[in-house]
Order: structure tokens, then sequence, then C-alpha cells
């Protein structure tokens, strides 16, 4: 983990530091915010730190001060400082319960925004890389590509059945410190490879700021009126923030176990702080609040000291909870909600498969079917140990062996980082997912897709409405006014709420859309019951649309429509 969160972070970094004329560096990277969240966090597997959006947000900023001559750290500090201020007021006045309003529609929008802007940093690293020679920018590119490539077909492993599910998984959590140490290492390689020269991740001195500059921050010598200039930036910089407690990542990797199972399944949401461990399970409401207020608190210190603020951090929060999952093998019919099975139903499981090899249900038999196995997760070990190791460590990567260590990487491997971690947000993404639905072939379609009920020009409206949303995002964040792209987003919510119920069908909403916060844990967060979401006892979720149990005939399958009337036929 300490690989995984220390490396996009760097990679961010030398984004930054080549557009904003060297003033950020490696010394400026993620420790605040893991040493505070894993000390102070309700729920202690969040993970926080720099971010690429924190990224483009920054330069953005800086191209446009610039210009006027301005002391870009003091007017940060100012920006920084109007955005804790609202995080304040927005933890003490819980506008945090408004993210019960927030579907799929706008998460995996954002998501899918967020990975491509990621690949997209990925090959801009790449295109630097030519400006040196023409084989050096070659050559970045077979290591940039051959890094993502290794890294996700390493972790692939965990699910494949080819040796013991313990060495498996040490593979597969540790696929990016083993691309990471190789492909160091092969740039190196005497020969062509080294004559290549590779431009290497630049480093600074040891605990101090990557330019000439004293830690804090003479914030109080910016001119008064750049100081009200900064609160609408400030101001933006919330909503980016509140934007990014809503991305979803839209990989299995999203939904996570609570270690007592009261509530089968909770979603740590980049900032979703929502108390679902078993030490805070008598005082849930204020967990997100009190999050959201931390938040307040390190972009607040961030400000000071001259740092890019931090935010939650995906995927690294959803694989710091892999990696303290508990893994077990089941039969294949069993049901699981996400790759998630609660233990006992486990423990039943293994029991009939022990009869099983026995004879025991089959009169010597072997039903092959029953005995072929897949993964699932059972529970996940939450503590704060392991999230306040990874900050004691980056804080310790300022020290000059580590810093002498990093500075031998060539930046084309952090291109890499940038290419595979889009991927991740983008490969599983819904969007992708009922975009691929309209053009496969209808035959090759499984007869029991749940989509299969709805008519294509209803699934068309339905991404049409994410894409445009995706297509205005991006190409606003490729001009100055790239730091307004949080309103893009935020505005979805609203307009999911008030026009998802006048354009689609309650059934037809169930099947394309799904509630971003469904667990218990997380509606007692954020001031709402679950019913108000899911639907749970209702005809109609009030505070999302989809169809209630009562509009499933007492079953889990809901009423769909057909041409002009409401057929209610069952989806099997």
């Amino acid at each position: 983990m300490y690989f995984i969160n220390l490396m996009p972070a760097i990679a961010y970094l030398i984004d930054m530091n080549d557009r904003t004329d060297g003033i950020y560096g490696i010394n400026e990277a993620s420790a605040l915010a893991a040493l505070v969240f894993s000390l102070f966090s309700a729920q202690p597997l969040t993970i926080v730190g720099v971010t690429g959006l924190i990224n483009l947000f920054n330069y953005t900023d800086y191209d446009i001060v610039k210009d006027h001559g301005i002391n870009y750290l003091q007017f940060q500090a100012w920006m920084l400082i109007w955005a804790a201020i609202f995080h304040f007021l927005m933890a003490i006045f819980n506008f945090c319960d408004f993210t019960r309003f927030i579907t799929d529609m706008t998460s995996e929008t954002f998501g899918f925004y967020v990975g491509v802007i990621y690949i997209q940093k990925g090959i801009e690293l790449l295109t630097r890389e030519f400006s040196h020679s023409a084989t050096d920018g070659w050559l970045s590119v077979v290591v940039a590509i051959s890094f993502a490539l290794t890294v996700y077909w390493v972790e692939k492993i965990r699910n494949r059945g080819f040796g013991p599910l313990w060495a498996r998984r040490i593979l597969a959590d540790y696929a990016f410190v083993i691309a990471t140490v190789f492909f160091t290492g092969f740039v190196h390689i005497p020969g062509y490879l080294k004559s290549a020269d590779l431009t290497k991740l630049p480093i600074t001195q040891s605990w101090k700021p990557t330019i000439n500059r004293d830690w804090v921050v003479d914030f109080w010598n910016l001119e008064a009126r750049w100081v009200f200039i900064a609160l609408p930036f400030g101001f933006l910089l919330t909503l980016l923030f509140v934007s990014s407690t809503i991305t979803r990542h839209s990989s299995r990797l999203l939904r996570m176990i609570n270690v007592n199972f009261s509530h089968l399944v909770f979603r740590p949401q980049c900032l979703f702080i929502d108390g679902t461990s078993t030490s805070f399970s008598g005082r849930k409401a204020s967990w997100i609040s009190l999050g959201f207020f931390l938040l307040g608190v390190t972009t607040f210190i961030s400000g000071i000291l001259g740092l890019p603020a931090p935010n939650g951090l995906v995927p690294q929060a959803p694989v710091h909870t892999e990696s303290l999952s508990v893994l077990q093998h089941v039969s294949s019919d069993v049901p699981d909600r996400d790759g998630v099975v609660h233990p006992d139903i486990v423990k039943q499981d293994q029991e009939r498969r022990r009869r099983l090899r026995e004879g025991g249900e089959t009169g010597g038999s072997v039903d092959n079917q029953l005995l072929s196995c897949k993964i699932v997760r059972t529970e996940v070990a939450e503590q704060r140990l392991s999230h306040l190791g990874i900050g004691l460590l980056t804080l310790g990567t300022m020290t000059r062996p580590l810093l002498v260590t990093l500075g031998t990487m060539p930046r084309a491997l952090f291109a890499g980082i940038f290419i595979g971690v889009g991927w991740s947000s983008i490969e599983d993404n819904g969007i992708i997912g009922k975009t691929l639905y309209l053009i496969r072939d209808p035959e090759m379609t499984p007869p029991n897709h749940p989509l299969n009920s709805l008519r294509k020009a209803t699934i068309l409206k339905f991404i049409g409405i994410q894409w445009f949303t995706f297509a205005i995002m991006v190409a606003i964040s490729q001009t100055i006014a790239a730091i307004g792209f949080p309103l893009v987003i935020i505005a979805l919510i609203p307009f999911r709420y008030y026009y998802g119920p006048r354009w689609f069908t309650p059934a037809e909403l169930s099947l394309l859309d799904s509630p971003t916060a469904n667990a218990p844990g997380v509606m007692v967060s954020i001031g709402g019951d679950l019913s108000r979401v899911t639907g749970e006892g209702l005809e109609v979720a009030p505070d999302t649309g989809f169809l209630g149990s009562l509009g499933f005939n007492d079953k889990l399958n809901p009423v769909v429509q057909g041409d002009g009337d409401l057929d209610r036929r069952k989806i099997e």
C-alpha cells in the first residue's frame, strides 16, 4: 500500500511540477492527509492524498494567476483557507446529507471522466519524453504500456485457478511493487537500454520544499483584493471535493465488508466516512460530516504549508480495503452481493462441499457444477495501523537515501501509472457496459440479461445523458475554464433528481440506475433511512425514483415498460 499510495502521488506531482514551473515536487506528497485520517477519521480504511483532479485544478489556477504577477503559493493558501471554511460549514450544517440523492448516473459519469483524464495525463507525460529524442520517446512508451499491462495481468492472477489462493493473493497484492522494481531496473540494463538515458524522477533536498522557500507560506502578504478573489476558487475546490465523494470506482472493489456484518456492505467512496466499524456502531449519524470536517482541516494546513490539497483516493481506498479482506472459496452457485458472502453461509457451503466429496448427498457421485468454485469476501479487518504506517513511510520518503532511490525511476513509469489507474476506472464502468450492450449482437447476449426487458431507445437515452455530461466536462478541462468542471457534475445531481422520474419509469430506473449510498450504515450517516433511497416497503423511493419493493409484486424482479403500456412481466 505504501507503493500504491506513493507512486500515483508522485505521478500527479510530476505533472504539476511541469505545469507550475517546479513549485511542487516529491516532498509535497501525501503524508499529511494519511497521518490525520489514520488517527482521527471514523472509518479507518479511508485513504486520502494527492489526486489527479487537484493536479488539474492547481495548474489551471496557476495559469490564471501567473500573468498577474501574483505569488501562486500565497494565492493557493487563501484559496485553501476559504475552501476549509466551506468544508467546516458543510460539515456543521450537515450538507453531506444531500449525498443520498446521488445515484450511479452521476457517480459513473464522474468516475468515467476521472479515468479518461488520468489516461490523458499519462499520454501527455509520454509526449514530453519525445522532446529529448525519438529513441527516448518510444522507449518511454514501451516502458509505460508494459508497466500498466504487467500490473493489470498480475492482479488478475488472484482469480485464476493456478496455485494456492494464498500465493495468488500475494502476487496480486504486490503486483504494483513487482512492476515498479522490475521496470526501474529494466531501463538501467547496460547496453542499448541504458544508453537511451530516459529522463528520471527529479528529486530535491531532504526535508525541504522543492523550491527555495520556508515551509510556512507568507500568505499574509497577499494583496487584499486577491484574498477575496481566492474565495470563488475555494468554493469551486469545495465542489470538486464534494464531487469526489460521489466518485464510484466501477469495479467490484468498491463494495467492502463490515466486520460484524450488521450491515452487509458499505462503500468507502473516497470520503464516505460512514462509521461502519463496530467501534462506532452506536453513533453513526455524524461520521460523514466528521470526515468532511477533517478534510477541511487538512485543506487548511495544506494551504499554510504550500502543499497540494489532499482528497479521497480512488482506487487506493478500495485496494487498501481489499488487501485487508478475508477471501474464501465457495461453490459457484452460492449467491453473493458484489462478491460478498456472510461467513455463516461460507461455513454452510464448506460443510456441503465436504459431504459432496464424501458422497454423502449424491450416493458416491460428485456434482461437478456444485464443486466449481469462486472467490468471495467474508470480512475485513478494520484497523488504523496500516494507514498510519503508510503515512509514516511516506513522511520518511523525504530522507536522502529514499529520495536518491526514487531518483533512479524513469518518468515513463509514472506515465504507466496514470494509464493503469485511469483504465481501472473505465474497464467496468456502467457507461461502458450499457454502451457495449447496445452494440452487441443480440444472439450473443445472455437471455436473462436484465436490460433485455428495456427498449434500446430507453437505454440510449439514459447513457446519452451520461455521455453528453462527460463530453462537456472533458471539453471544459482542455480550456482555462477547467476549474469549473465540478459545476457540471454537481448540476447532474438535481437534474437526475427532477428529470429522472419524468423521463424514465421507476422500473426503468431500477434497471438502469442504482443508489450510490445504499447501505444502512451509510444512510444513517447522511440523515435518511434506507427506504427513501431503495424504496424498501414503498411503491417508489422518494429520493431516487426507483421502483419500491411493493412494486415488485413481492419479488425482487421489477415490472418494466413495454411499447406504450406498462408490461408487468417478470425479469427472469
